[in-house]
């Protein structure tokens, strides 16, 4: 069994390893920071099933670090909540196929609503539809799940959190976000108390 479960742990790691690393990432770190620090817009994630566990994540993540960002969830912007967008505000879209129905008609909502609006994907499929119609395609490398299956989402998962948790990173040293602009936002937990004692 420990045999079994280190093999599982290279298979995840080597994934991470094989993530393409493009210039991609750099104009999606300057476009976050164009729209949502200096436009003063907000960066809204959105993604279904698992994927919108990621896009979720990322949100709040983000949140924490300076950039104002919500989830908005696929099927609930049908009936309304596609409000949300307003005007300099950016989306994150991730899917693994790039072709997620609930995504696609997203975007279409959400251009019809404002057509200059600019989004950026996390796929596994650089050429699907989502990733073909986006300013920029941030590609997983499509990795095999570890899955026994083949089926439920955990390497791809694993992969568009560290691509989340990449741009988080590099937007923070782009928008010189500050431990005291840290703590302002952390106020309960070990983080808030850390932090202030640190910004100290």
């Amino acid at each position: 069994m420990m045999t079994s479960i280190h093999e599982l742990l290279q298979k995840e790691a080597q994934a991470v390893l094989n993530i393409p690393i493009t210039d991609a990432y750099e104009k999606a770190v300057e476009l976050i920071v164009e729209q949502i620090h200096r436009k003063k817009g907000k960066l809204v994630t959105t993604g279904m099933g698992k994927a919108g566990q990621i896009a979720m994540n990322i949100a709040t993540t983000f949140c924490s670090t300076g950039i104002p960002a919500v989830f908005l969830h696929p099927s609930e912007a049908q009936h309304g909540d596609l409000g949300i967008l307003q005007e300099n505000d950016l989306l994150l879209l991730i899917s693994n196929s790039g072709k997620t129905r609930e995504i696609v008609e997203l975007t279409q909502l959400a251009h019809n609503l404002n057509p200059k609006l600019k989004y950026i994907v996390i796929t596994g499929n650089a050429d699907s539809p989502l990733a073909r119609e986006s300013d920029i395609c941030l590609c997983t490398g499509h990795p095999d799940e570890v899955c026994a299956l083949g089926m439920t989402p955990t390497t791809s998962t694993t992969v568009m959190t560290v691509i989340g948790d990449i741009l988080v990173v590099e937007t923070m040293k782009k928008t010189g976000f500050t431990i005291e602009e840290y703590s302002k936002r952390h106020h309960g937990g070990y983080l808030g108390e850390r932090s202030r004692k640190l910004s100290k």
